[in-house]
């Protein structure tokens, strides 16, 4: 069994910033590099049920040089912008004519030329590059950037046609997704593949926590599309779930700072507090919604299914929640503190009726 055509991609996505101005970037681009930037788009079967709300802007970058197994490479390379201040690189090493054997230790070596474990560090010259260029097009840079890495087994043809049941059969898919050497148990091996998807009879989508195997004749890249959407909404909620991780405790020592001193002063910075987590909250409700609605279903269908499962796998629904919660725990906050001020005002208000009563009760004393 012969992969005929196919490659091998590494992407890597980084949380860079609050978000991307993407026609400025795309005009920083254009006239830095005289290369045309583009809007992604599915499809056109995909686009009439599935589409981007704010299309990413793909930006194509210079070949990057590698080493896969001590000899030299070189890799396509192209970047994706996405408003909401993501930025994704892919590395794409093209691959023919090659036994599936051979298929499968290419793919191991590129993962460990370019993955964690990677001796050299191809990737942030690339990113700091795209930056560099951009910059001006970047809201608010992330001081810590965030990452996923992801990596592609694509096939467009093997020599001879099969079918996507006969792909599952006759190639060992549980070591190319998970990069393990010595043969997997079969219960390790149906774990593994258990995410398969088929749309077509000679089609065939396997996708695990990070690799995916796509078998796709006609060449279309939606799959891969999606899939890197959902690694950017697994990313962004990485970073609002820690974002708030440390806001808590700090707002549980602002909060105890508001309610202490006298009651006028502590009144008025309760206030405050409330008024800057209240715009804590809005600004990370605006982002993850806009996250959430990164790409637009309209239908139930394959891509969705694909697209739905890949953030069941990734645990983005838990991390949404997660966020979810940690936000209604600070509205209420800000709800308690706004009422404990308003209490606080009225309880002065209060006292300066009272003490003006008694003014005037001394007053009137006084003039008979």
């Amino acid at each position: 069994m012969r992969v005929r055509s196919g490659s091998l991609v590494a992407h890597r996505l980084w949380d860079v910033a609050d978000t991307i101005d993407l026609a400025r970037a795309e005009r920083l681009w254009s006239s830095h590099e005289g290369r045309e930037a583009r809007r992604i788009q599915l499809g056109a079967a995909a686009a009439r049920k599935l589409a981007f709300e704010v299309p990413p802007a793909q930006l194509l970058l210079s070949p990057v040089p590698l080493v896969l197994d001590g000899r030299p490479a070189r890799a396509h390379a192209s970047a994706r912008l996405y408003d909401f201040g993501v930025i994704a690189i892919a590395l794409r090493v093209d691959v023919a004519d090659v036994e599936w054997a051979g298929f499968t230790a290419q793919c191991n070596a590129l993962d460990h030329a370019v993955g964690a474990t990677a001796q050299v560090d191809v990737w942030t010259p690339v990113l700091e590059a795209v930056l560099e260029v951009i910059a001006p097009a970047v809201r608010r840079p992330a001081t810590h950037r965030l990452e996923e890495d992801y990596l592609f087994a694509l096939v467009r043809s093997f020599d001879t046609p099969l079918t996507g049941a006969q792909v599952q059969e006759r190639a060992d898919l549980a070591a190319l997704l998970s990069g393990e050497t010595r043969p997997l148990s079969q219960q390790e091996s149906s774990e593994v593949t258990a995410q398969s998807f088929s749309y077509f009879e000679d089609d065939l989508v396997v996708v695990t926590w990070d690799r995916a195997f796509v078998y796709e004749p006609r060449g279309d890249t939606d799959v891969t599309d999606i899939l890197e959407v959902a690694n950017a909404q697994l990313l962004e909620m990485r970073y609002y779930d820690e974002l708030l991780d440390d806001e808590l405790p700090t707002m549980y020592d602002l909060v105890e700072n508001a309610r202490g001193g006298l009651s006028l002063l502590a009144s008025r910075r309760a206030a405050r507090l409330a008024r800057k987590l209240y715009s804590l909250v809005a600004e990370v409700t605006e982002l993850t919604e806009r996250v959430d609605n990164t790409l637009q279903v309209t239908e139930d269908v394959y891509l969705a299914r694909i697209h739905t499962a890949t953030l069941e796998l990734f645990r983005v629904p838990k991390l949404s929640a997660a966020v979810d919660r940690k936000l209604s725990i600070i509205r209420e906050t800000c709800v308690s503190l706004y009422e404990e001020a308003a209490s606080r005002r009225a309880e002065l208000l209060e006292v300066a009726i009272v003490l003006l009563i008694m003014f005037e009760i001394v007053l009137a004393l006084v003039r008979h």
